[in-house]
């Protein structure tokens, strides 16, 4: 097996002098050379093909026994040194001090047609930034992370990517809910795949030990291989970083809020210095419409990362990551103003996206939105449903034609019919009213819809349904929602059971509902 390896951040950037495998605190380092615990008996669950194309890796190659090796972590790459980076971060809106990669190890980075990769493997073993944990993942929260990494991508959010699941053949004591319960499961590994892993927490060690020349470093670095439009130098070239993540990190939160996604976990940690969707943890689609929905157990009471709030906790990591990169500019003012861009720019972006998603080109308005916001939450509507099924209404159906075609998506029809229809009624006048003053037919209104409002999400029942099957040794659900995930806005009418609201089975199980980041 032949990759393009070109390595540069464990060359550019200092490494831990200290090569143990001990937990501590690490100063003056981007990252810890660590090697991967080797898997008692690895087996491969499943492959992304496209992901491997990206790499130079061939059908056949992934078929081999030097690829389950590579990506299970049995064996080292020839003339590579894997390393976990060092990182701090805000957990919760608190600060943490050092987290680091405490089960995640990075094998090595591929140059392969222009493009750069890393590949680093989740759930592979300890690392010096373990702390108390084993540094190793179960086969539940790596189903999760390898399809949802997939589905995202497939939906056109800034994601990082997953190229292979495997089993280790180790048990590995798990609690779930964190409820005192405890038990073995199958211990798995995610091969994940980005142009970089770095986050926003990997500045924010450097900048809170007041390391400015390791801080410099790593600003530098991550402008030369991943930013190399800017082409600015001094302070403006940091002011023109700050101003680039900012733009990016709003798209990413934009293609969220469009879709229905929440992230559940958005630690400063777990924000990507590229703008896209990192760590798979308890994350969730809005299977019900209801803006204060946190999928995370941990995140329950005080609801920090619940869908309305994703917006305003991105700025917030910004802010935090301003903080950090402030020794490299000093000019408050400059910071302000890119700063002040990102709401100015998600005000002006976001209405745009959601005219979009009800087939709108013109006589759109903030009343209309709102209402129709306020009736999907109190209504309990399924968004993606609703959204999708929304492009079926015809300029000559009636008001109670209309909200007929949509009423599928609703999970308690009867209410609409005592409570809201009148509501309801009233909405579907208006939308039919702008949409007979569109030019577009129906048909061409349709298909639009159709390109953002996707049909098919990874619900956490379907997700779950697939663990299910997996603990069994079935892999074949995880197989059919990667074919399906990969077209979600095809209509795939031989997939069409999964154009389903959640069962009422999965209102409130563990894995359908809310999760934990227990994994």
């Amino acid at each position: 097996m032949k990759l393009y390896l070109d390595d540069t951040f464990n060359k550019k950037l200092p490494a831990d002098l200290n090569t143990s495998n001990t937990r501590r605190q690490v100063f003056d380092a981007a990252f810890s050379f660590v090697s991967p615990r080797i898997p008692s008996c690895p087996k491969l669950i499943h492959v992304a093909d496209e992901v491997a194309q990206l790499l130079g890796i061939t059908d056949s190659v992934t078929k081999s026994s030097d690829f389950l090796n590579l990506v299970s972590g049995a064996t080292i790459y020839p003339n590579t040194k894997p390393y976990a980076m060092a990182y701090a971060g805000h957990q919760f809106g608190n600060w943490a001090g050092q987290l680091g990669d405490g089960r995640a190890i990075n094998l090595f980075e591929i140059l392969y047609n222009n493009k750069r990769w890393s590949l680093q493997l989740k759930g592979a073993g300890e690392t010096p930034y373990s702390r108390t944990a084993d540094g190793l993942a179960v086969l539940r929260s790596s189903i999760r992370e390898h399809l949802c990494s997939e589905a995202m991508y497939y939906l056109g959010v800034p994601t990082t990517r997953s190229l292979a699941l495997v089993t280790s053949g180790d048990k590995v004591l798990r609690d779930v809910l964190y409820n005192g319960n405890a038990a073995y499961e199958e211990g798995a590994i995610v091969c994940r795949v980005a142009p970089t892993f770095i986050r926003f927490g990997n500045f924010q060690l450097f900048a809170a030990r007041k390391d400015i020349k390791n801080l410099q470093l790593l600003a530098d670095y991550t402008i030369h291989y991943f930013y190399p439009e800017i082409t600015t130098s001094g302070k403006d070239k940091y002011v023109q970083f700050y101003q680039e993540i900012i733009q990016r990190t709003l798209k990413m939160v934009l293609h969220w809020q469009c879709v229905g996604f929440v992230h559940g976990v958005m630690n400063t940690d777990n924000m990507s210095i590229l703008g896209v969707t990192i760590d798979y943890g308890p994350y969730g689609w809005l299977e019900d419409y209801d803006p204060d929905w946190t999928p995370n157990t941990t995140d329950a009471e005080g609801k920090r990362y619940r869908f309305r709030n994703q917006p305003d906790i991105a700025l917030w990591n910004l802010v935090q990551l301003g903080n950090a990169l402030y020794p490299l500019i000093e000019d408050i003012h400059a910071m302000e103003e890119v700063l002040n861009g990102y709401s100015k720019t998600f005000d002006l972006e976001f209405p745009k996206m959601m005219q979009q998603k009800v087939g709108l080109t013109s006589n759109y308005d903030a009343n209309f939105q709102d209402e129709l916001t306020t009736l999907l939450t109190i209504s309990e509507t399924d968004m993606t449903i609703f959204y999708r099924n929304l492009a079926n209404i015809l300029k000559n159906d009636s008001s109670e034609e209309a909200l007929a075609k949509v009423e599928v998506a609703f999970y308690q029809p009867e209410n609409i019919i005592n409570d809201l229809k009148a509501r309801w009624v009233n909405w579907m006048k208006s939308y039919l009213e702008k949409i007979k003053a569109e030019n577009f037919s129906d048909e061409e209104r349709k298909q639009d819809m159709n390109l953002v409002n996707p049909k098919y999400v990874l619900r956490n029942y379907m997700a779950q349904m697939a663990i299910e099957a997996a603990e069994k040794e079935d892999f074949s659900v995880i197989n059919e929602l990667y074919v399906l995930l990969k077209n979600p806005y095809n209509e795939q009418l031989e997939h069409e059971k999964w154009f389903a609201k959640r069962p009422e089975w999965a209102r409130n199980k563990v894995g359908c509902s809310m999760l934990s980041c227990s994994s």
